[in-house]
């Protein structure tokens, strides 16, 4: 059975035309989600700066060695060494450890579609799409269904794992005086790889099946010739690990800490952290996630736009080279569109949030709706 082959398609213009208007309907709706999402991001940013700014205004910086009761329910920021006394053992592998985590992570050797596809386009407006399929065997930590491979027949693979991936958290875990919640200490990112040495001894469920190579357990005959369904099981630990913690002392442990406007505010990090880096570092993640989730906004608003527009570039596609310039065109339109629209809704937030900010906002905003005003005008014009 062949690895790789190639399906030659041709979509009519009449074709392309009833899918372009059937894809309007689907515009419309990511056009319509783009303007609750950018709302709802500037008053989720907003939201979270001001309740860092009162946490940075409120935290106490104690010592871990004590619980100290007149600190009860205050923000806290303390740092130290989160261990425990703990052995933790994968149950199905034996393998132990004194660590705050133990990780098994499996993976599976199983086929791989891959799909590219080439379109030209036809006088008259038809296109031929010529897509190319290619298999390849590859080790992933998640099953790859095959039965909607385009050839499934020659490139099955298992249904389910022998073995799942699994995540041991010790119950005991301190820091100081303090006990960590199993949230905080899920939240620490310290992994290491904890190799398996031939010293260990399989156990007797895993005998005549499984082996060690290169430091993990090997199901299968050959590590070096893997066949499809064969596993590799690995494992990294959490081992006792300075951390920096800010977050509301309750008795001798935390949770979240409240802002006045609802936030809650709990932050952890490996290392020696001062409260002011703590605040200064959630302060960027802030940042980062505001405009990423602006871009995202753009965009729903922007492909609505050009999905909405696209009928008209596939009815001039009747003669390709006019196509090509009216969908350029079109683009061109359709970001002059979302542009001044994201910006828009941006700022009418910022009314709510920051007024004294969205003022220059809809300025700029008007100055590239007219742009895009005059661009349709002298588009229709030269069409005519």
């Amino acid at each position: 059975m062949a690895d790789k082959f190639t399906e030659v398609t041709t979509n009519s213009w009449f074709g392309r035309l009833g899918g372009a208007i059937t894809g309007v309907g689907m515009g419309i709706l990511l056009f319509l989600i783009a303007f609750p999402l950018l709302f709802w991001n500037e008053g989720r940013a907003v939201q979270t700066y001001r309740a860092l700014v009162e946490g940075a205004g409120a935290v106490v910086s104690v010592a871990v060695e004590t619980v100290d009761n007149a600190n009860e329910n205050k923000l806290v920021h303390l740092n130290g060494l989160a261990t425990t006394d703990e052995t933790l053992s994968d149950p199905d592998f034996g393998i132990s450890a004194n660590a705050l985590m133990l990780n098994r992570n499996t993976e599976m050797y199983q086929w791989d579609e891959e799909k590219s596809t080439k379109t030209t386009k036809n006088l008259g407006g038809s296109t031929t799409d010529e897509t190319t399929y290619s298999y390849e065997k590859k080790w992933s930590n998640s099953l790859i269904s095959s039965e909607n491979f385009k050839e499934a027949a020659g490139h099955e693979n298992p249904s389910s794992m022998l073995y799942a991936a699994q995540q041991i958290v010790a119950k005991n875990v301190t820091l100081g005086a303090f006990k960590l919640t199993k949230s905080l200490v899920t939240s620490i990112n310290n992994n290491e790889t904890l190799a398996v040495n031939s010293e260990i001894k399989l156990p007797a469920a895993l005998t005549g099946k499984a082996q060690i190579s290169n430091g993990q357990f090997y199901i299968g005959q050959n590590p070096q010739s893997p066949q499809i369904g064969d596993m590799r099981i690995s494992f990294d630990v959490v081992k006792p690990t300075q951390i920096t913690l800010v977050s509301q002392q309750v008795g001798d442990s935390f949770q979240p800490y409240t802002a006045s406007n609802g936030n809650t505010i709990e932050l952890l990090e490996t290392g020696k952290r001062t409260a002011a880096e703590m605040f200064e570092s959630a302060q960027t993640s802030n940042t980062i996630m505001t405009w990423i989730l602006r871009v995202v906004g753009f965009f729903l608003m922007f492909f609505g736009v050009s999905l909405v527009l696209n009928p008209i570039s596939v009815f001039f596609d009747f003669i390709p080279f006019l196509g090509g310039l009216t969908g350029f065109a079109l683009q061109v339109v359709a970001f002059l569109i979302a542009a001044p629209l994201a910006l828009f809704v941006i700022a009418i937030a910022w009314i709510f949030y920051r007024p004294l900010l969205a003022i220059g906002l809809i300025i700029f905003g008007l100055l590239c709706l007219g742009a895009a005003v005059f661009a349709a005008m002298q588009f229709k014009r030269n069409k005519a």
